[in-house]
């Protein structure tokens, strides 16, 4: 019976954890934690330290992608640090503005959160409209591709946890 509960705990995590990750929610962290619920469970016989390590560096790494192409993004499209700062925080903001709308609430406000903060912060750092719509644009873009970098590294986390379950 705890195997059965084990593994059904462990398909809802990283199914719905995907499912999180283009809401701008932290998806990545749920499918973390279904899949130490899932060691746990088992003893951590089939999923153990190396799976569990090889998630969390996976989970950091698509973090860190997320941000710095928010930051390069809106510099490549001509806006400045502030540009970037602003795209990271709007996206947030944005993000938790969204939720009491269902499903699409956080994705639209993290898109235009992130348009607006780069907007603003570098309308405030270089008072030239067109870099600062121009940085918006980047912002927006990189939201974009971050979200989808993102859901393609939470496949690659439930892959190596439903490898290291079914071998287990």
């Amino acid at each position: 019976m705890t195997t059965t509960l084990a593994v059904i705990i462990l398909a809802l995590c990283l199914l719905a954890g995907l499912l999180l990750i283009p809401l701008g929610l932290p998806g990545l962290w749920v499918m973390l934690a279904g899949i130490v619920a899932y060691g746990w469970l088992t003893a951590f016989h089939a999923v153990g330290v190396k799976t569990i390590v090889a998630a969390i560096v996976l989970a950091f790494v698509a973090e860190v992608v997320e941000a710095w192409l928010s930051f390069r993004l809106a510099r490549r499209y001509g806006g400045s640090p502030a540009a970037g700062w602003g795209a990271l925080l709007g996206g947030l903001v944005g993000a938790m503005m969204g939720v009491p709308i269902p499903l699409i609430g956080s994705v639209v406000g993290a898109f235009v959160g992130s348009l607006v903060g780069a907007v603003l912060f570098e309308y405030w750092a270089s008072r030239g409209v067109e870099t600062a719509l121009r940085a918006g644009w980047g912002a927006l873009v990189a939201r974009a591709v971050g979200a989808a970098a993102k859901t393609a590294i939470g496949v690659a986390i439930a892959v190596v946890a439903t490898v290291a379950a079914i071998r287990g």
